[in-house]
């Protein structure tokens, strides 16, 4: 009789802490930060290793770039109590003054067992201001709670 009543304390004790954590945990698993071509490109073909090369000569061929995107793989686990959004805060190369980082936000709706990718362009415009970018964090919000991060060496 003894030992079955420890038994349901202790079961009633995990229901209790089960039921009041929080009923959604999110991670951002990966973040792609890919220079945009003249036509708006990525790469020229599907093939990552494709890819990999066109962002290479990219780099080297700065004339030839006219945007970034960020492509972002994430995770949400439960119901969300609030909507969830990405949001990219972008820093770039001085030159002269300091340029002001730059905030993009995306709405993301949860679904699934598996992770999400989502892209998020900078604009041709604030990729000209910021001109090199130099540091990127990718966050995951529900409303004011943070669920998950990454970020770039030198943030």
């Amino acid at each position: 009789m003894r030992r079955s009543f420890i038994w349901l304390l202790l079961l009633v004790g995990w229901l209790a802490v089960a039921l009041s954590a929080r009923a959604a945990a999110g991670r951002v698993i990966k973040v792609l930060p890919q220079l945009l071509d003249l036509k708006g490109r990525s790469s020229l073909s599907p093939s990552l290793y494709e890819r990999d090369a066109y962002q290479a000569f990219l780099r080297q061929h700065t004339n030839q770039i006219s945007a970034m995107a960020f492509h972002i793989q994430w995770k949400a686990k439960g119901k969300p109590t609030a909507p969830l959004k990405l949001r990219v805060e972008v820093r770039g190369a001085a030159r002269g003054s300091l340029p002001k980082p730059v905030v993009l936000e995306k709405p993301v709706e949860p679904g699934g067992w598996f992770s999400h990718w989502t892209g998020i362009p900078l604009s041709r415009d604030d990729y000209k201001n910021l001109g090199e970018v130099t540091a990127w964090r990718v966050t995951l919000w529900e409303e004011t709670q943070l669920l998950g991060e990454q970020q770039s060496f030198l943030w």
